[in-house]
């Protein structure tokens, strides 16, 4: 219950300074990332709102225990396209890849440890399930 209380208060804190432009440090990130993964498609303040909406969500259903295996999917979706700057931007990532990441690589690159926590939470909620 620690790790979902302690992800969740992480989704809704980060992803709630995205409601307020020019709050959040990895505005400029996202709104690339999302430029690249839509192919230009959604606009900024969408992709932003949006993106906002989908981790506040995810923080509070983490925070209140509602919907975990589903919630759990979700996130560890949204973790898989938080690496994807990595890739797109290798240049912004890396100082000399993929060894020595530059500040916004550390950045991405602790979210590894949010995935590990996720794999717990969604192992610990299989067990549960074959239990009953």
């Amino acid at each position: 219950m620690i790790l979902c209380v302690t992800i969740g208060l992480v989704y809704v804190w980060f992803g709630a300074l995205k409601f307020f432009p020019g709050l959040s440090p990895a505005e400029e990130l996202a709104k690339n990332t999302i430029d690249q993964l839509t192919f230009g498609v959604v606009t900024n303040q969408l992709a932003l709102v949006l993106l906002a909406i989908l981790e506040v969500g995810i923080g509070l259903s983490l925070i209140f225990n509602m919907y975990r295996k589903q919630v759990v999917l979700i996130a560890l979706a949204h973790m898989v396209c938080t690496f994807s700057p990595l890739l797109f931007f290798p240049a912004q990532s890396f100082e000399m890849a993929p060894l020595v990441p530059t500040l916004l690589g550390q950045y991405i690159g602790k979210n590894i440890i949010i995935v590990g926590a996720l794999v717990i939470l969604f192992r610990e909620n299989r067990k549960k399930m074959n239990y009953r």
